[in-house]
């Protein structure tokens, strides 16, 4: 996750407060705002200004419009009807425009600086390859620009990765038009698949890649020659690796929620259990004390009778010992 970085920017030309909207240019870029987001436009244009370059790619030079919209009827309005409904911002490379929404946004829309710094790296890499990257490429170059790991989370704990047949790159690009759990699977694939390109050449990541690709036109010839990889074998790579580093991660988590289900559907059944157990052991007990009283009773009566009987033995005796003395 990124956060704002200070930066020494030119003055900024802004209209005034109470206007119904405000202008800030600063470099190559130039943010437009609503009055009451007048904060928030400073903070993305210090932020644009503090980290305007991008893995692989040279230094942006296009100039970027930033449009702030002030509410989510705004927002959709200035999208168009062909974006997703679970979008948060969107790029329009041809113009070098971005749309994000404004303070009023719910927490749905995501940190609006790491939105930005992925909505810029779309404009960055199609600036430098134009229309070459498939979408799956450009989502999910812009999500590791953006240091948006947390993306990956979804491997932990999805089911999928454990009996699902991860997708080929081509049959990758369909999951983004098919609603927004399945968009949220395929962005989580695409920044593992950029993540682990990046990952072949430790020295110069992304950057000869990207140049192979301009020259050739071909991103399988700009592999082989980047990697020393052909497509087929990137792909057997990238697999192997995610399957391991999560497969059995989310084989674990989810028999740990299923173990937890069974659990919860059973604890009531267990607490009967356990009351009616507690209710025998305490009749148990009552009669236990019952019997031991009785038997108490019962030793103590026998006692008494016994000395019933002797008492009266000893009477008997001492009468008839009196009786022959007078005789």
């Amino acid at each position: 996750m990124l956060a704002v970085v200070p930066a020494v920017v030119p003055p900024l030309r802004a209209q005034r407060p109470e206007a119904p909207g405000v202008r800030l240019d600063a470099g190559r870029f130039t943010v437009v705002a609503g009055a009451r987001d007048l904060r928030l436009a400073r903070t993305l244009l210090a932020a644009a200004q503090a980290n305007d370059s991008f893995p692989g790619l040279p230094r942006p030079a296009a100039r970027v419009l930033i449009a702030v919209a002030p509410d989510a009827a705004r927002f959709r309005q200035w999208v168009g009807p062909h974006a997703p409904e679970w979008g948060a911002a969107i790029a329009i490379p041809d113009e070098q425009r971005l749309v994000l929404q404004g303070s009023r946004a719910g927490s749905e829309a995501g940190d609006p600086v790491v939105v930005l710094r992925h909505e810029l790296a779309h404009l960055a890499l199609h600036e430098r390859l134009g229309r070459l990257p498939p979408r799956w490429f450009d989502e999910g170059y812009a999500s590791v620009a953006a240091g948006e790991w947390n993306r990956e989370e979804v491997f932990a704990t999805s089911l999928a990765m454990v009996w699902r047949t991860l997708p080929s790159l081509d049959r990758l690009e369909n999951g983004f038009f098919a609603g927004a759990t399945e968009a949220e699977w395929s962005y989580a694939m695409a920044h593992r698949v950029v993540s682990e390109l990046a990952a072949l050449d430790p020295v110069h990541g992304l950057g000869n890649f990207f140049a192979y690709w301009k020259d050739t036109g071909s991103m399988e010839r700009a592999i082989r020659q980047a990697f020393g990889l052909t497509g087929e074998q990137f792909e057997a790579h990238w697999k192997a690796r995610t399957r391991r580093r999560y497969g059995a991660l989310a084989l674990a988590t989810n028999v740990s929620v299923v173990f937890g289900l069974f659990g919860v559907a059973l604890l009531p059944l267990y607490i009967d259990r356990r009351r009616r157990d507690r209710r025998r052991i305490e009749a148990m007990r009552a009669a236990d004390a019952a019997q031991d009283e009785a038997a108490r009773r019962s030793a103590l009566q026998a006692l008494l009778d016994a000395g019933a009987s002797g008492s009266a033995s000893s009477s008997a005796s001492l009468s008839a010992s009196a009786g022959g003395e007078v005789a």
